[in-house]
């Protein structure tokens, strides 16, 4: 099979192109490494699901076709526009998370970012390189090719996926997905090969707050924490179908840019407009990424007392997020059927009250100390090269100060990622985590520059495919 036969020559051209910004650094020659394994393709061989981090899925609008995420200009929306703002916020009101839908759907991963800057268009690489190092080791997608391998592309699959929403639906979405590509799978093994019966078993990539969604689908299948939001029973659901599990700048103990988002909103670069904080404080995933109050704390200088950021009363009482009087003129952009401004502002209070709840139930029940069950491994990217904040204060005007810093990858902290919970001032030696890591290995790269890092492609392809089962 063509796809089955890729050359040396392809993998190394393809490795050259998409690593190809890191030529300060000494290349592997993953071509020359893994283009025996790469072009052998059996039953034996696990596909692989991709899985973006936040922001890293496109987001369209089937009603109108505009783009809500991943490309700006023209058509696109502005968040700073009253109709690009509802476009990009999630309807608020009494009703479940699940039950608060729109029309915006996941279209695909984001390869690339599409602007325009004075009228030229100018493109931003995204998942670019991990899609392409995919492509080096064989593992083919039809919505990303760097080289044309025709029609075997049954070996990938990207999960996209509306990172607005809650991740506890989103998890469900995926154990979903998962059967659905098994099945998938099993039918072209018997049409390839004539094989039936053999078990499929997929390896997964997930970046960011995409390694967060898969946990909880591994633990609990599609279960949902309970009524007061303790975790659900601990089944490993997820993973009857799943063998290795890659983790890239996961948040595993949560971030400081979500706090500061839900306060102060979100601009992706300075020519790009802001992301209101209110039209950010109706996405539950947002809440789901909060800082560990184990890993990562808020302390008020008036008190010197660390703050719980997971209680509504503290949002209320400092008037963050959906609580601040200064998000009236946006409230009444995203609640237009509402007349009332105080009855507005209740509504976006009980929708924070909602995701900080969700949130709280979420990192509940991913800290669940626990053992890996038989055939799952867990291996871990991590970023500790670039200072990244560690504390934060609350100063007397109220405004948030950075405080300390400590080894990261400028989103997520080195502790984070691992889960280690303990404390500058503790005695312990070896790192303090509930989660059982199989491998962890480090990159002096940034949050997006860790898809991109040769030692990471080297170390991808080689679990995915060298690495035994």
């Amino acid at each position: 099979m063509r796809a089955n036969r890729i050359g040396a020559y392809w993998v190394g051209a393809l490795a050259a192109l998409v690593l190809g910004g890191c030529a300060s650094v000494p290349m592997p020659d993953l071509g020359g490494i893994y283009s025996r394994s790469a072009s052998h393709h059996t039953p034996e061989t696990n596909p692989v699901i991709v899985i973006p981090g936040i922001l890293g899925s496109r987001l369209e609008d089937s009603a109108s076709g505009r783009i809500v995420w991943g490309a700006f200009g023209g058509g696109s929306a502005n968040p700073g526009r009253t109709d690009g703002a509802r476009l990009v916020a999630l309807p608020m009101g009494d009703a479940r998370f699940a039950d608060l839908r729109d029309e915006v759907k996941a279209t695909g991963a984001l390869d690339s970012v599409r602007l325009r800057v004075l009228g030229l268009p100018v493109n931003l690489t995204a998942y670019a390189a991990l899609l392409g190092t995919l492509g080096v080791g064989g593992y083919l997608d039809a919505s990303f090719r760097k080289v044309d391998y025709g029609s075997e592309h049954f070996t990938c699959f990207q999960f996209a996926y509306d990172w607005r929403r809650d991740n506890i639906e989103n998890a469900r979405r995926l154990f979903d997905f998962i059967e659905e590509k098994r099945r998938a799978v099993e039918a072209e093994n018997l049409r390839r090969f004539g094989r039936s019966g053999a078990p499929v078993r997929f390896d997964i990539v997930a970046h960011s707050m995409g390694g967060l969604l898969t946990r909880y689908m591994l633990m609990y299948g599609k279960a949902e924490p309970g009524p007061n939001g303790e975790p659900p029973a601990l089944t490993w659901a997820g993973a009857r179908n799943v063998n290795k599990v890659l983790l890239v700048g996961t948040p595993n103990g949560g971030s400081f840019e979500a706090l500061k988002q839900l306060i102060g909103g979100y601009r992706p670069a300075s020519i790009l407009p802001l992301y209101p904080a209110a039209v950010l404080g109706t996405m539950p995933s947002v809440y789901q990424v909060l800082p560990d109050s184990e890993i990562q704390t808020v302390v008020d200088e008036k008190t010197g007392q660390r703050i719980d950021y997971l209680d509504p009363s503290e949002w209320e009482h400092r008037g963050w997020g959906l609580a601040s009087a200064s998000s009236a003129p946006v409230l009444a952009e995203l609640i237009p059927d509402e007349p009332d401004p105080a009855r507005r502002a209740a509504i976006a209070t009980s929708h924070l009250r909602k995701g900080l709840a969700r949130g709280r139930a979420f990192r509940a029940a991913l800290k669940r100390p626990h053992q890996l069950p038989a055939g799952l491994q867990l291996h871990l990217y991590v970023g500790d090269g670039v200072p990244t904040v560690s504390a934060i204060s609350i100063a007397r005007d109220g405004a948030l100060r950075d405080n300390t810093y400590a080894p990261g990858d400028g989103v997520v902290l080195r502790s984070s990622a691992l889960f280690d919970t303990r404390r500058a001032n503790q005695q312990q030696l070896t790192i303090r985590t509930p989660i059982p890591w199989t491998s962890a290995t480090f990159l002096q790269r940034d949050h997006i520059g860790l898809t991109k890092d040769p030692t990471f492609a080297d170390n991808m392809l080689y679990q995915l495919l060298l690495a035994p089962k």
